[in-house]
């Protein structure tokens, strides 16, 4: 009976009822649907096997998006991530100041893409409510450009992704030990050196998977780009290439290569990032209070 019972797929602990449902829902949303695509992607309308990808490196307008998306992203997050960083550090302590800067932050992340561009159109655009103040004070003349251009995409992702990446680095840096910091200031340790030598290598592997997360995000941009940018010159993205041979070419088969080759894009950065990670402190602390 105790062997019938250690073969059975349905533990009596519970654990299946909790691991079937998960691994049936990865396959069903995550794993079908990319291997369907990546099938998709080598079965062209016209042409050989690799006919989509062919197509898309040696078009201009097409592999062009694939450098304009990175040129946005990447900057962006680290931006984000860069100042989660300090902002986090400063606020590691629960104090009412804390509470307050994290619900406010909180605000755009409901908000969404596209509430995010109505206000940026509202505050931003060329008759916004900025350019006509700074008209009245005369302080520049001309309406303001900060709307369906790159610099429009690059202030919408910032505005969307930066309580992303604030909020994750506030959870990892409240999950360090405070002790571990005094300690290191009864033997002499100043701030700088606490942050160097304690926080930053017990932070860093919550600082790649932010980072991960938030270029992922970024790297994904398609609201903004359409919204606030200026989709058929400098922000057009490989997004939107993926989106105009899908519904507008309805060649799915090319679609779904670019979208492979979007997510291999991401991969390559999310492998280089968590490589990096492990080149840097590996000690035997993990950071979490006890």
């Amino acid at each position: 009976m105790s062997a019938m019972a250690a073969r059975s797929p349905f533990r009596t602990d519970g654990t299946w009822l909790l691991v079937g449902p998960a691994v049936i829902f990865l396959m069903l949303f995550f794993i079908y649907p990319f291997g369907y695509g990546f099938w998709l992607s080598f079965n062209p309308a016209e042409g050989a096997w690799s006919a989509n990808y062919q197509k898309f490196f040696s078009d201009e307008h097409l592999w062009r998006t694939l450098i304009v998306t990175f040129q946005l992203s990447l900057p962006v997050t680290i931006l984000n991530v860069g100042l989660a960083l300090p902002i986090a550090f400063q606020l590691r302590r629960k104090t009412r100041y804390q509470r307050w800067v994290t619900t406010l932050l909180v605000i755009p992340i409901t908000l969404g893409t596209v509430l995010i561009a109505e206000g940026m159109l509202t505050y931003f655009g060329p008759r916004g409510w900025l350019s006509q103040f700074l008209q009245l004070l005369h302080i520049y003349d001309g309406p303001i450009r900060l709307t369906h251009n790159f610099t429009g995409v690059v202030l919408s992702l910032v505005i969307s992704g930066f309580p992303f990446a604030f909020l994750l680095t506030l959870s990892y840096v409240t999950g360090i030990d405070p002790t571990l910091a005094r300690a290191a200031a009864t033997l002499g340790a100043g701030p700088w050196d606490q942050f160097r030598h304690i926080y930053l290598p017990l932070l860093a592997p919550g600082l790649a998977i932010t980072f991960c997360l938030a270029f992922v995000q970024a790297f994904s941009v398609f609201p903004s780009a359409v919204l606030v940018g200026a989709p058929s010159g400098p922000t057009r993205v490989i997004s939107l290439a993926a989106y105009e041979a899908a519904f507008e070419q309805y060649d799915y088969s090319m679609a779904s290569a670019v979208a492979m080759i979007m997510g291999f894009a991401q991969l390559i950065v999310v492998v280089a990032v968590l490589g990096l990670r492990r080149g840097l402190y590996r000690g035997p602390v993990g950071g979490g209070k006890g």
